[in-house]
């Protein structure tokens, strides 16, 4: 068998002709590169915009659960209401119990809030303020032992008061007196020593930013009574020195029930402010204390002084 040798020949013109075809994949490779690159970049930032508008969305949701559903929320303050009326002071009205109840309904998210007081209406307080921090502080400490027993969720600290309804004038002096140094509007309780300042509390206490305080004790009706006038001055005072932690407001609504006599409406007027009265239904006063600077924590209000 033969074999033949076959000799190819490759014309010069026929190579220099492929140097434009060869160096072409070159380009459509670094085309692709980059088109790879601008299309990550526009889907990242898409994508972004994306989780972003989802994590606000799940922050509302969030919210939105937190809060009792409305059929529920209604029916308890419906029942908490149907036995009370305007002449029972030992029980909020109706339309007082509406008025604490549609602020914490308000919280844009679960409510810090604070209660001088166990009443009748401390399940209440408790059970709307869903997902909520909810702290009851009273006098007594045989009736704070009795919720702790027969409601151990509900959050509850007795204080003992050392005020009384009879020195309401002579309190308001040492506080006027003192309002530069240890009853001054913006300070830490825990440490201080006026004589209307609650520094018996435990400490966290006073590093939670309170959105709600509702002043409902203690008792007050008669002139040894120890009065209203610490949890007034206190209320006032953590409201003003509020902790700027996420989620919470610089405004704290205050309640103070009662108003219409005189330890709630003097102290009232003396340390919330009348400026700050917003509304007033039944025996119930709603004041909007804002968070106030500890460098102009001079006076707690400057455009009047109860009493004078």
């Amino acid at each position: 068998m033969k074999t033949s040798t076959k000799l190819i020949l490759v014309h010069p013109s026929s190579i220099h002709k492929q140097g434009p075809a060869a160096g072409f994949p070159h380009r459509l490779w670094l085309f692709v590169f980059v088109s790879f690159f601008a299309f990550a970049f526009i889907c990242t930032l898409i994508t972004s915009k994306d989780a972003a508008a989802v994590a606000r969305s799940g922050a509302a949701a969030a919210a939105s659960n937190a809060r009792l559903p409305k059929p529920i929320f209604d029916a308890l303050i419906h029942y908490a209401s149907a036995n009370s009326t305007t002449s029972t002071t030992a029980r909020m009205s109706s339309s007082e119990l509406k008025s604490v109840a549609s602020v914490l309904r308000r919280c844009a998210s679960p409510c810090n809030f604070l209660v001088f007081g166990l009443t009748h209406e401390t399940l209440l307080w408790n059970s709307i303020n869903h997902k909520g921090r909810t702290v009851i502080v009273d006098e007594s400490s045989y009736m704070v032992g009795k919720i702790e027993e027969k409601h151990p969720e509900i959050e509850v600290y007795d204080v003992q008061f050392t005020t009384k309804v009879s020195e309401l004038h002579d309190l308001i002096e040492h506080a006027r007196e003192q309002v530069r140094n240890d009853c001054r509007p913006v300070q830490n309780l825990l440490f201080s020593d006026c004589k209307l300042g609650i520094n018996d509390l435990p400490n966290h206490i006073y590093e939670i930013p309170w959105d709600v305080i509702l002043v409902d004790g203690p008792r007050g009706y008669y002139p040894a009574a120890p009065g209203r006038m610490s949890a007034i001055f206190t209320a006032a005072v953590l409201a003003r020195s509020k902790r700027g932690i996420s989620g919470s407001t610089g405004k704290t609504d205050v309640f103070v029930h009662e108003f219409e006599r005189e330890v709630e409406k003097v102290c009232g007027e003396e340390f919330l402010c009348r400026e700050n009265l917003i509304e007033t239904k039944g025996s119930l006063a709603h004041f909007v204390v804002e968070k106030m600077g500890a460098t102009k924590s001079i006076e707690f209000c400057p455009n009047n002084h109860s009493g004078s």
